[in-house]
Parts: structure tokens; C-alpha cells; sequence
């Protein structure tokens, strides 16, 4: 016999009535990204969880929730200075909804009125990119002694651990307006567009070379 049914049970009653809230109460969930906006920084998110329905014969349904649109997405971002990435149709994303209505902070920034009176609402997610599910883990795995910017593959990345930077990539480009110099113990080499490149050695001093014209693209 199902619990809910049973009669004169205050504390099943009282159960099943704080169940039935939390079912109305959404904090956070996995999704799929639909479309993104790079303009807007938003984008439409498939809920990858499943919602539940009960039929009329009273059996339970599995039904898809609908599409959440106008998502803001979380990029690592502050002191002005962002890290952002190209968000593709099928990334995974964690969408997690705001306790009150969003609508009038996200139309003006600062301190704003609520639009609505809605709590936990579907309408009121943030999607943060980077989680993933067991089929697409990152190839390879991560590293767990350095820190990394990298490609899914592993074909490129830039590796970060004290004292050392490391660059792994088939090509690499360094574009500077004025002037670029790289230097190391007592060393260095400046390159100069469209001037003379400078070499600096710490024990037999420095020389001059004209910069080499650009190969185009």
C-alpha cells in the first residue's frame, strides 16, 4: 500500500505535503546546450534530467522538460580580465537556478526590483560550463601536478607549474604591435616589426639583426 494513501497520519500527511514543495523547487541540474549567443553570453539549454508525470492511471511518466532559454552563462571572469571559451551545441553545462527572479538584474546590472514574485523558477538558471558526464571526459585525463589550458584531445596546451611554463602545440604565433622579448637568464632576444631584433647574452653581450619580412598567412 502506497504511504501517501493511508488516513489519519499526521506525519505522513505532513511528509508528503514538504515532498510535494521540493518536487516545485529547482536549484540545479546537468544540461545540453542547445544555441549559444556570443554577443549576449546566453544560450538555450536542454535539462538532461528527466521530469516525472503522473497519467491518469495513475502510473508514473518520464517527460522532457522544456527548453530553457536566455541562460546566462558563467564565464571566469574579474578585475577586468575574462577567460572565455567558444561554446558549441552539445557542451555540457550546470544550469543553477537563482532563488528569486533575475529578470530585472540581468535587463539593467546593479540592484534591481524583482520583475516577479517566482522562487527556484526554471526561468531564472545560470548555465556553468564545464562539467561533463562519463562519455565525454577529457582525453587522456587531466594532469594532476600542473595546471592547464588545453584542447579536449591533448593536442595543444599551455602547462603550469611553479617555476616552469610549458607550450605544447603543432604551431605557435606571437603577434605583437610594438615589440616582443623573451628572456632568461641574462638573456633575451627582442623583436622589433618592422626594425632591428636585439640578442642580449650575459657573457659576451648583446648584437643587433634586421627583423626578417613577414611570411603571409
Amino acid at each position: 500500500m502506497d504511504p501517501k494513501e493511508r488516513y489519519n497520519d499526521s506525519e505522513e500527511a505532513l511528509r508528503t505535503a514538504v515532498e510535494g514543495l521540493l518536487a516545485k523547487t529547482w536549484t540545479a541540474m546537468p544540461g545540453i546546450v542547445q544555441s549559444f549567443d556570443r554577443v549576449k553570453m546566453t544560450c538555450e539549454v536542454q535539462p538532461a534530467i528527466l521530469g516525472q508525470q503522473r497519467a491518469e492511471d495513475g502510473s508514473i511518466q518520464n517527460v522532457q522538460i522544456p527548453l530553457l532559454l536566455d541562460v546566462p552563462i558563467v564565464f571566469p571572469s574579474a578585475g577586468g580580465y575574462s577567460l572565455t571559451f567558444p561554446v558549441q551545441q552539445g557542451d555540457e553545462v550546470l544550469v543553477v537556478f537563482a532563488d528569486r527572479c533575475i529578470d530585472g538584474w540581468w535587463q539593467s546590472g546593479g540592484v534591481q526590483a524583482q520583475a516577479e514574485l517566482r522562487m527556484h523558477d526554471l526561468s531564472d538558471g545560470f548555465a556553468i560550463a564545464g562539467i561533463r558526464s562519463q562519455p565525454r571526459v577529457l582525453s587522456g585525463g587531466v594532469s594532476t601536478n600542473s595546471c592547464q589550458l588545453r584542447t579536449d584531445d591533448g593536442t595543444a596546451f599551455i602547462d603550469l607549474s611553479p617555476g616552469r611554463i610549458k607550450l605544447v602545440a603543432t604551431n605557435i604565433n606571437i603577434e605583437a604591435s610594438s615589440r616582443a622579448t623573451i628572456g632568461a637568464d641574462g638573456c633575451g632576444y627582442q623583436f622589433n616589426p618592422g626594425g632591428i631584433n636585439t640578442f642580449t647574452d650575459g657573457t659576451s653581450g648583446s648584437h643587433s639583426e634586421p627583423t626578417p619580412p613577414r611570411v603571409p598567412e
